[in-house]
């Protein structure tokens, strides 16, 4: 009989992390259609529209995104650290998406994207690099988010919003964002941080090899977008 070793039973797991990439890859691009006439709606169907517009956004159509949330969760896989993370994310997310809405600012998408893309890659090695979380991460955090919500902001200007409840949609599309965010903080606590964030291989067979992916991802993405976007 073959015996069965410490490693047995993460064969799944690695498999899984080598497909990822492909998998991303593979999946070919989408985009938020809004077939509906808005000026029909009333304020709560509108709230629901853009509630439902801003986690489609994360899930299933914000792959980096959703990479960018997991590579914050992993290295530190308790709820209440990430949870902060995503909070701060999500206010700094929410200052830019409103200031490019009303006009303030108006950032390039051939800059924004390329340092969205840097964003993860950089998450994915600190994680890889660090033992621990650092206090001074949610600053950083808080910077990319200003940078992800100039992103955001390029899906809203394609949809447009409606003037009779312009300031109830954008914050909708927020609150959207967020329960996109936190459904995958969920996920992956459900998956692995439930089981897994206290055994003693975590860094080595978890946040390493994800990370790797994710920043393999990333510096892809950066590629793409600096020079074929």
């Amino acid at each position: 009989m073959k015996a069965v070793g410490p490693s047995t039973g993460i064969g799944w797991p690695r498999r899984a992390t080598l497909a990822l990439p492909l998998l991303l890859l593979a999946m070919p691009a989408a985009a938020h259609v809004l077939n509906t006439d808005l000026s029909k709606l009333s304020r709560t169907e509108i709230f629901w529209t853009y509630l439902q517009l801003g986690f489609t956004h994360i899930i299933p159509l914000g792959f980096d995104h959703i990479l960018f949330i997991i590579s914050l969760y992993i290295l530190e896989p308790r709820l209440k650290p990430v949870l902060l993370q995503a909070t701060a994310f999500t206010v700094a997310h929410s200052i830019t998406l409103g200031m490019a809405m009303y006009g303030l600012i108006q950032p390039p998408s051939s800059i924004i994207e390329p340092i969205i893309a840097l964003s993860i890659l950089f998450v994915a090695l600190e994680n890889i690099i660090t033992d621990r979380l650092n206090p001074w991460r949610v600053a950083i955090v808080f910077g990319f988010g200003l940078v992800h919500g100039m992103g955001f902001a390029s899906v809203l200007t394609g949809l447009g919003l409606p003037q009779k409840d312009y300031v109830g949609s954008l914050i909708s599309f927020n609150v959207g964002v967020e329960l996109g965010q936190v459904s995958v903080i969920l996920l992956c606590w459900a998956l692995v941080g439930r089981w897994a964030a206290s055994k003693s291989w975590y860094k080595q067979r978890v946040v390493i090899p994800v990370s790797v992916v994710i920043g393999l991802v990333a510096a892809y993405w950066t590629v793409e977008r600096v020079f074929f976007s």
